[in-house]
């Protein structure tokens, strides 16, 4: 995303009934802000502001646009309003709570439930920069997920793709649950309609549909970003951007790097989720939880353990081992 060189709204400014206390977040598509509503309460605050179509100067409240900038800019004030009112009806504990929308400076904002917490990003590099090993554990992984993938389910329900998944759009209360933010639906509209506002993706985390116009857009194609983020976890960093896997795929490297630390099905799960052609996903949400809750079924890995039963055999053979009782122990170690 873009950077956001907008000058956000001043802190204490009154605007419908809300007083902006500062600014907390920023891209190239909104800023949001922490404020109180007339009872004390915190909310957040997010402002329609693209960058590379509005300017807002210091000591402005409303942005220049140019004439021929305005068509795309209602465009998106439209696709925020709709994209809002959308989330407006989840009312899901892992989904960030729409409770309000209003008009000011000839744009839109959309409150928002506030809660103390921070990012699974911040979370991530703050480990990392402790080096911590592993970054993150396999527990944690698999209990924060299974949360943001019923708050997934509950979007997928209402017909509403993330499109913008990733560790910064995953914020994580203070008791650790997790709560979707930031949706990219509304920017995906507008690029499919006028490039202007490209990129609208965040490489590493997009899959491959969403590089390109009139992709084919579903819920594999946030069960990919699920899949990157999981991998972010494990090595603090993204995978290998989509459009150059497709030239010269390098993940199979960086999987072999985390056997070990990792289940292997915990990278199984991780390694389906990110497969570039979108058929090969899991093609919901439902099923890639209950591969993360159950082993995936890989006749590769029993024909792996049947090669080492008979190597081992004849190794023992060799010596004089009793093969059989061997071959028994290692069926009943590893199931």
């Amino acid at each position: 995303m873009a950077a956001q060189n907008n000058a956000p709204l001043p802190d204490g400014l009154e605007i419908a009934g809300y007083r902006i206390v500062k600014k907390i977040a920023s891209g190239g598509f909104s800023i949001v802000y922490l404020a109180y509503d007339e009872d004390g309460n915190a909310v957040a605050i997010k402002e329609y502001l693209p960058s590379s179509l509005a300017l807002r100067q210091p000591g402005e409240l409303v942005p220049a646009i140019s004439p021929e900038n305005l068509p795309v800019f209602r465009i998106g004030l439209k696709c925020f309003f709709e994209e809002g009112r959308a989330l407006a009806r989840i009312a899901h504990p892992n989904v960030v709570s729409v409770t309000n929308f209003f008009r000011a400076n000839e744009t839109v904002y959309m409150v928002m439930g506030y809660e103390s917490g921070r990012s699974l990003q911040d979370h991530i590099l703050r480990r990392r920069d402790k080096g911590e090993k592993p970054l993150v554990s396999e527990r944690f992984i698999r209990k924060m997920f299974s949360h943001v993938m019923n708050g997934l389910r509950e979007v997928h329900t209402n017909k509403l793709l993330h499109l913008d998944l990733k560790p910064a759009n995953i914020y994580l209360r203070v008791d650790g649950t997790p709560i979707l933010l930031d949706f990219g639906a509304a920017r995906q509209t507008l690029k499919a309609d006028l490039p202007k506002l490209y990129p609208m993706y965040t490489p590493g985390f997009a899959p491959p549909e969403l590089y390109v116009k009139n992709g084919n857009l579903g819920p594999w194609t946030d069960i990919y970003s699920i899949g990157a983020s999981m991998f972010a976890c494990m090595v603090g960093a993204p995978p290998q951007p989509a459009d150059q896997r497709k030239l010269n795929d390098k993940m199979d490297g960086h999987f072999s790097k985390l056997e070990g630390v990792y289940s292997s099905d915990l990278i199984k799960v991780i390694r389906w989720s990110l497969m570039i052609d979108p058929l090969e996903r899991p093609q919901s949400v439902f099923a890639l939880q209950k591969a993360l809750r159950e082993p995936i079924s890989d006749k590769q890995g029993d024909a792996t353990l049947q090669q080492v039963t008979r190597k081992l055999k004849n190794m023992f053979s060799a010596l004089g081992g009793k093969s059989n009782a061997v071959s028994t122990t290692i069926q009943e170690n590893t199931r």
